[in-house]
């Protein structure tokens, strides 16, 4: 699947260059794989990182999938699983960082199948490597994109008087139309210039460094009851309610928290095609984006496990939030102080903005991946999803990915 040849040469129409007139790096081994520099080269190691630490996105993640956490193993699971989830991602990354630096190109994961597979294997390994790649992408923008539909439901709902107070509950129909529309704005977002994508990018990733600060010091400090050290570290959830009495089990299904939280770092390879000095900054961004989501993760973790005293009552279909455990700790957290839950619907706010963003750098590293898929003509109509514009933005990519992504979740409708 992968023809290039890799001592062809290929032209450029533009030649990036650094300030010493010398070619950049990651132009220069772009061409010795036999691929033309079509994309903007603009991002630094700043703006690589940021995509991938926005896509991670811990408070995308842990709060969106913290039910799980709770319900299979609760503190043990949600605490300890986070290391060894990101023990295992690191080590994962780590290995990435060392091909990405050999092979920084828009492909990623299906290129580098191709050329470690050797010349017998490597169109079945790129091609099932990248069709896997390519899915999971799209069903990642679906899950987080409909993740926000689904908090803004709550947030409205909440908004409105909660569960008990005679609060609006969207229809299914109505998150699958928030979806749509979260969606559609990120389609025109991706569309604009990759400067314009680069600002937003690192805008996204300070939004989720001081949202994680800010939250896991907030909550648990506004929290009229607060459990305790024993509890955070060592109580064992296994009221699962599933009837699933094995203890390894439960804390294997409570790791799914961890392990869908710290996922989305090959962004920084599906954006090396358009950073400076692509070979050495492109792992810069994987390993870094993953030791920092690691650390503010657990920070994060921690400060909203302090404010947990009741599982069973966050679970509660019936309580104010309709069961979404981390908006009912918000909310009484602050209505149990104040007397009103208006602080902690602001909170869920700030957590849907870095839930926005993380489906924004999604979006991105998904029109990427499907640029440079056709590019070597794997995917149906190949010759329309690689083209650019005068912008050099697959802009085609960029609206099939979001397409499909929305298809994806018509299936809640059935």
């Amino acid at each position: 699947m992968v023809s290039c040849d890799e001592n062809t040469e290929l032209p450029s129409h533009h030649a990036a260059r650094n300030r010493n007139g010398s070619l950049d790096s990651g132009h220069a081994r772009l061409n010795e794989l036999g691929y033309k520099q079509e994309l903007k080269r603009d991002l630094s190691v700043l703006s690589n990182f940021a995509f991938s630490f926005s896509i991670i996105s811990v408070l995308t993640g842990v709060t969106t999938l913290y039910n799980n956490g709770l319900t299979f193993g609760g503190p043990v699971s949600v605490v300890y699983g986070w290391f060894i989830a990101g023990s295992f991602t690191m080590l994962v990354g780590l290995s990435m960082a060392e091909i990405c630096s050999s092979y920084p190109t828009s492909g990623g994961l299906y290129y580098w199948s191709a050329k470690l597979a050797g010349p017998k294997w490597a169109p079945f390994a790129s091609w099932i490597t990248g069709w896997f790649n390519i899915v999971g992408q799209w069903a990642v923008t679906t899950s987080v994109d409909f993740s926000l539909a689904q908090l803004i439901q709550v947030i409205i709902l909440l908004s409105t008087g909660g569960k008990n107070g005679g609060g609006y509950e969207a229809s299914k129909y109505l998150v699958i139309a928030f979806h749509g529309g979260i969606l559609l704005l990120h389609a025109i977002i991706n569309s604009l210039p990759i400067s314009w994508l680069s600002f937003f990018g690192q805008l996204a990733a300070a939004w989720n460094v001081v949202g994680v600060f800010v939250l896991m010091i907030l909550i648990p400090s506004v929290a009229t009851e607060r459990a305790s050290a024993k509890f955070v570290f060592t109580h064992f959830n296994t009221d699962n309610g599933e009837g699933i009495g094995s203890t390894v089990y439960i804390f294997v299904l409570g790791l799914l928290m961890s392990q869908y939280t710290l996922t989305g770092y090959d962004a920084s390879a599906h954006m090396t095609e358009e950073t400076k000095n692509a070979d050495t900054n492109g792992p810069k961004g994987i390993i870094s984006s993953i030791g920092i989501s690691i650390i503010v993760g657990f920070g994060y973790i921690l400060g909203i496990t302090f404010a947990v005293t009741n599982i069973p009552s966050l679970l509660d279909e019936n309580n104010d939030a309709g069961g979404y455990a981390i908006a009912e700790i918000y909310y009484q957290a602050f209505k149990s102080r104040y007397g009103s839950g208006v602080g902690g619907i602001i909170c869920l706010g700030v957590v849907a903005v870095a839930i926005f963003f993380c489906g924004m750098s999604s979006v991105t590293s998904n029109s990427r991946m499907a640029y440079a898929f056709s590019r070597d003509g794997a995917m149906p109509f190949s010759s329309l999803w690689h083209k650019v514009n005068k912008q050099e933005v697959p802009i085609n990519a960029v609206w099939l990915s979001a397409f499909i992504s929305f298809c994806m979740a018509l299936t809640v409708i059935s």
